[in-house]
């Protein structure tokens, strides 16, 4: 049975309960994996050595040697390391941060688990779905790097993603053609559709990536030589 890992960082525990929503379909149905660790879920001290799935959710406090070393030693024992949400992904609120601010923990510097250490895959989301937190695990297992393809562009260039991509990456560039993803996946609705075109209000946008992701005419250069 392949060995998966939860980890906790920086984040309110949202991916925690999207994880706990899917074990009527990852452990008691398909019995597919075997949970290993979990700070909340398994009464386990330490990760264990030689984990194929670590699922790391929050963002990194930079100021923490404890979160710096538990991102470290989730890289070192993990066969596959996902960044699991928004905050792992793409930084999320945690991007607001102020820093220089000891006194006000809520206000240190934080960073996406994927600008600190490679990560092999990236599951967007504010928080991610249990769906597509299943179909992620089930597509590692079976080796479908097809369907994984675009959980691994966002796990390695991705890590700005937000409303924002839209405006410089699509509708700057007249390549939006109104197909609506990008404001249905928006958990804050921060993202309204107008005449065809999004509109984006950075007020309340997360820098989730849903949006980015969702959208398929944006596509990260460093893959593609231009868009269709």
């Amino acid at each position: 049975m392949v060995k998966v890992a939860h980890v906790q960082l920086s984040s309110c525990c949202g991916c925690l309960v999207s994880l706990a929503d899917t074990y009527e379909q990852l452990l008691d149905v398909l019995g597919a994996i075997d949970l290993v660790y979990s700070q909340t879920l398994a009464d386990v001290r330490e990760i264990p050595d030689d984990v194929d799935i670590v699922l790391l959710e929050g963002s990194v406090c930079l100021s923490d040697h404890h979160a710096m070393e538990v991102a470290l030693e989730s890289r070192k024992k993990g066969k596959i390391l996902v960044a699991l949400g928004a905050c792992a992904a793409s930084g999320n609120i945690t991007r607001f941060s102020k820093g220089n601010q000891p006194s006000k923990p809520v206000h240190d510097s934080f960073a996406p688990l994927t600008e600190v250490v490679k990560c092999d895959l990236a599951i967007p989301g504010c928080p991610p779905s249990p769906e597509s937190i299943v179909a992620v695990v089930l597509a590692a297992l079976n080796g479908d790097m097809e369907y994984l393809e675009p959980y691994a562009e966002l796990a390695k260039y991705g890590s700005e993603a937000c409303g924002c991509d839209l405006i410089v990456k699509v509708i700057n560039k007249s390549l939006c053609m109104g197909c609506g993803s990008c404001a249905a996946a928006c958990p804050t609705r921060a993202v309204s559709m107008d005449a065809g075109r999004p509109l984006v209000d950075k007020e309340i946008c997360i820098k989730c990536g849903a949006c980015s992701v969702q959208c398929p005419r944006i596509r990260f250069p460093e893959l593609i030589e231009k868009i269709e």
